[in-house]
């Protein structure tokens, strides 16, 4: 869990995302380290590089997906992932637009796979957080076992 924040690293404020999102990931089965806040642009690179080393099967992000000019999360992710899997970031935006928050559409955050971790960022906010979750509590269970090499159940 990586959160992305100048003033929260600066400890200007303290982080509210990361833990909407170490909660949600636990409440879905996985064992969750962090968060992890670092600020915007190359600590975020420097910390998913060490999360694919380190091997974790998936990593979330917070922050730094908007239109200022530091938000640099995408970027920075886009150094580190492999290939990208773009529906999930969509789903995320379609989501939060969805449900009335014509700004999800604003977010500018990916998903992509870096070796055999999934990293998807999320939106800075603890609803985009609760968004992001909400989208990826059908999907991640069975993207983490994809991407370990499983293959689909069989149907009937």
């Amino acid at each position: 869990m990586v959160v992305a924040s100048n003033r929260a690293a600066a400890g200007v404020y303290a982080d509210r995302g990361g833990p909407v999102l170490v909660a949600g990931l636990r409440e879905l089965g996985f064992d969750v380290d962090g968060p992890q806040v670092v600020p915007d642009g190359e600590p975020v690179a420097e910390a998913l590089a060490a999360a694919v080393a380190a091997a974790y099967d998936v990593v979330l992000t917070t922050g730094g997906t908007g239109l200022t000019p530091g938000d640099l999360t995408p970027e920075m992710t886009r150094r580190v992932v492999d290939r990208e899997v773009p529906g999930l970031a969509e789903a995320i935006r379609a989501h939060g637009v969805a449900n009335g928050v014509p700004t999800a559409a604003l977010s500018r955050g990916l998903a992509g796979l870096a070796g055999r971790t999934l990293v998807v960022n999320l939106p800075g906010s603890t609803g985009g957080c609760r968004d992001g979750l909400a989208v990826l509590a059908p999907v991640l269970v069975h993207a983490v076992e994809q991407v370990g090499g499983g293959d689909h159940p069989a149907s009937e």
